[in-house]
């Protein structure tokens, strides 16, 4: 059976670098993009590098320009900042492969001193907002929002948490469920439909307040009971 292939734009950030090694090291066919194929590459390569110093299998990461990307990968990730969302899905929206699955990590967040607080558009929330933006035919999901990037970027540390996964289409969410599940010691739990993300990105805020209380970068979520 063909392995699904995952894109990560967003691949310079710790949350597309640290997806784009843990899935690498899962044996997952992983292509990172840039809006410049050179740059894509040089960050690739970067990443193999890392790789290869731990003397783990993993499969070697691609590089390519985001538009390409997105047109030949079974998953997106979307890792940019919130900020710079918008206007990139703006020019890759009509070049997503058909049956690709679109994968929202952003969250709306706003940092002051000593303070952070969640960026509600009028739809309700980030994901709602962007969802807007995709055309209807590419399944909208969302995951690993509450993901501490730290923790991600740095794969010697053993996840041990969840990451809560939303989404309409209930194909789609499933097939994510599985990819995610492939990242050892990351369990996928399915939370619902796209009204899911405002909770989420208020849990997010919730854990950076959490980890900034307790001088900690590693803080994550654990749900108990589940019986898994």
């Amino acid at each position: 059976m063909t392995e699904p292939t995952l894109g990560i734009i967003g691949g310079t950030g710790p949350q597309g670098r640290g997806l784009a090694m843990r899935f690498a090291l899962a044996g997952l066919p992983v292509v990172v993009g840039s809006r410049q194929d050179e740059r894509a590459r040089e960050i690739a390569a970067g990443l193999n590098a890392e790789l290869a110093g731990l003397g783990a299998p993993f499969t070697a990461i691609e590089g390519a320009e985001n538009g390409a990307m997105v047109g030949r990968v079974d998953f997106v990730f979307l890792t940019v900042p919130y900020e710079n969302a918008e206007a990139t899905l703006q020019g890759l929206r009509e070049r997503f492969r058909p049956g690709a699955v679109f994968v929202d990590v952003t969250v709306p967040l706003a940092f002051g001193k000593g303070d952070v607080q969640v960026l509600v558009p009028e739809e309700g929330s980030g994901s709602r907002h962007l969802r807007g933006i995709l055309p209807a035919g590419i399944p909208f999901c969302g995951a690993a929002k509450t993901l501490p990037a730290h923790v991600l970027e740095d794969v010697r540390i053993p996840l041990n948490c969840d990451t809560f996964v939303f989404g309409d289409d209930k194909d789609a969410k499933e097939r994510l469920r599985a990819v995610l599940a492939r990242i050892p010691g990351l369990r996928p739990i399915d939370v619902g439909g796209l009204s899911a993300a405002a909770t989420l990105e208020g849990m997010t805020a919730l854990l950076i307040r959490i980890n900034r209380r307790y001088k900690s970068r590693e803080g994550r979520f654990r749900v108990l009971g589940l019986g898994e």
